[in-house]
């Protein structure tokens, strides 16, 4: 037994004790209560997955709108490419939120459930196994105990009433004793009363004493029975108490990103990619390309050539060129001045949950000359195209590209079959139109 019966260590007044009769169904409804914290551990859960999910699709949908706008921009050079970088960043984040979420889904709610399952025996006529058992050792420790507890309750009850009597027979033996008109037989006779009552008082008395002391005498036994069926739903309290904080660690582990080892690398490559922005470079690039660093065929005296009608194209097709692809699949060439990364007056998704929707941009801020993602006549507008095959630029403003690389094509293809364009990497040239594909 893991303790001893002290009267003086339960309190005299107390109904709500554990050893009262019938109070041991707290310790039962643990059972059921258990169970149904299962099923709320697994809804939390499953709500958190949910705003996992929600949250990764965001991320996906800002960077595929806001690469495009970038993509389209007038930023140019290793800058654009740490701006792009940022995107890239979302994209992965993204997946590792959606990791969290299946993670979530497919093995924590999956983990509680399995162990609710192999915890919990439901019965056919309702509740749970584990519950019914505890309930029949409890009435089964505790029915001689309430046996005995109802006798010494009747034997304290006539004891009561006896002295009740008593009280009542002696006040009105007194009162006899002043009264005239009380005769001396009548006062033999509730003197006699009183004797009787005080007999029948002693006789209660020694009944509930020795209803109590049985009572007492079989209390011990009664504890360590009620103790031992305790110890079994302390047990069982245990174990879940226990899968309930490796759960949660389990939990933990998917949620914290900040322990998963590619979450530090997007950071890093992040962080690499911006510090490799250089300024320079990329003013060297914006000169070559559209100011003074750029080719000039400047004009020089010419003789008279009758057989020349015009003057030559700026490029012929390279000789040897690859049979011009089919157009009907060509995306159309837009309207430069239509296209904007930005639009005035841009209006936000309703995705967004908050409440407060994103700053939109007006032309305004930038001294009333628009927006300044506005596409002009030589950099916004572009359809992105794929290299079929391999060519080499033979001339400083001629592309040179891989078969399957991708490009922008900024200026549709001209009377010899050229057309200008975009690298990746901010670099504008000619390109032979009949070596790409619209993507």
């Amino acid at each position: 037994m893991s303790g001893s019966y002290d009267e003086s260590a339960v309190a005299d007044d107390t109904m709500d004790s554990f050893w009262e009769v019938g109070n041991y169904k707290r310790a039962v409804k643990r059972f059921d209560d258990g169970h149904r914290l299962c099923n709320d551990l697994m809804g939390c859960l499953q709500e958190r997955a949910k705003i996992e999910k929600s949250y990764g699709d965001q991320l996906t949908t800002w960077s595929k709108r806001w690469r495009q706008l970038i993509e389209k921009g007038p930023q140019y050079g290793s800058v654009e490419r740490a701006w792009l970088a940022v995107m890239t960043e979302a994209e992965k984040v993204s997946e590792l939120h959606q990791e969290v979420k299946n993670n979530l889904v497919n093995d924590d709610v999956e983990k509680v459930k399995n162990w609710q399952k192999e915890a919990y025996h439901k019965q056919m006529i309702g509740g749970f196994k584990e519950a019914k058992e505890a309930e029949e050792g409890f009435k089964k420790a505790q029915k001689p105990w309430a046996k005995k507890l109802k006798e010494m309750e009747a034997a304290k009850k006539g004891y009561h009433m006896a002295c009740k009597e008593e009280k009542l027979a002696a006040a009105r033996e007194a009162n006899g004793k002043t009264e005239a008109s009380v005769t001396p037989d009548q006062q033999k006779k509730l003197h006699e009363k009183v004797d009787k009552c005080k007999q029948d008082t002693q006789k209660a008395k020694e009944k509930y004493e020795k209803s109590l002391e049985e009572l007492n005498k079989c209390t011990p036994q009664y504890m360590e029975s009620m103790e031992q069926v305790f110890d079994q739903c302390q047990q069982h309290e245990v174990k879940r108490l226990t899968f309930l904080k490796e759960a949660l660690l389990d939990i933990k582990r998917h949620l914290n990103l900040t322990e998963n080892p590619s979450y530090a690398t997007i950071y890093r490559e992040l962080e690499r990619t911006i510090l490799a922005a250089n300024t320079q470079e990329d003013l060297k690039w914006f000169s070559n390309n559209h100011g003074p660093g750029m080719h000039m065929n400047w004009p020089a005296f010419e003789e008279y050539n009758p057989d020349q009608a015009s003057a030559p194209p700026k490029k012929k097709k390279p000789d040897g060129a690859p049979p011009t692809p089919s157009t009907d699949h060509v995306a159309p060439p837009g309207d430069r001045s239509s296209v904007s990364s930005y639009e005035k007056n841009q209006a936000y998704s309703t995705e967004w949950s908050d409440d407060e929707q994103p700053t939109t941009y007006s032309g305004n801020e930038n001294g009333g000359n628009g927006n300044s993602f506005e596409d002009d006549s030589s950099t916004g507008k572009g359809v992105r195209v794929r290299a079929l095959y391999d060519y080499e630029g033979q001339e400083q403003d001629e592309l040179t590209f891989k078969a399957g690389d991708e490009l922008t094509k900024t200026e549709d293809e001209d009377e010899q079959g050229w057309c200008r364009g975009r690298l990746d990497n901010g670099r504008e040239g000619l390109y032979p139109a009949n070596y790409v594909e619209p993507i």
